[in-house]
């Protein structure tokens, strides 16, 4: 199982990105979904994840801004960015975990995508 991310870019403050990410490959099942991202000399965190029934969590600091949704037909997450600000500049992860075609369980991660907010 494999994820692709794209939707990265450069952004002003108070600008707005779109970020998605397929999952491909030997896929029975997608259980959760998620975006998390690294800052330069940080650890990776959670932005937000998003159950296969679509329940949604997210971080404090997003809350508001970001939306995480998901279209389970096409094994795609995706996450509306809004209101940008320059702390939101970092790589951004997705995530998934599920179960392949031959019932072995996943956890797998996108390549990251470079979100960068500045004027």
């Amino acid at each position: 199982v494999q994820l692709q991310a794209s939707g990265g870019g450069l952004v002003q403050p108070g600008g707005s990105l779109r970020l998605s990410c397929a999952a491909s490959g030997s896929i029975f099942s997608i259980n959760g979904m998620g975006w998390y991202r690294q800052a330069p000399g940080k650890q990776r965190e959670l932005v937000a994840r998003i159950t296969s029934g679509g329940i949604t969590h997210y971080a404090y600091s997003v809350k508001g801004r970001f939306t995480i949704s998901r279209d389970n037909a096409e094994n795609t997450v995706y996450l509306q960015m809004n209101s940008l600000k320059p702390e939101d500049t970092a790589v951004y992860y997705c995530n998934a975990d599920g179960r392949t075609s031959q019932m072995y369980p996943y956890t797998v991660w996108g390549q990251g995508t470079q979100v960068t907010v500045s004027s």
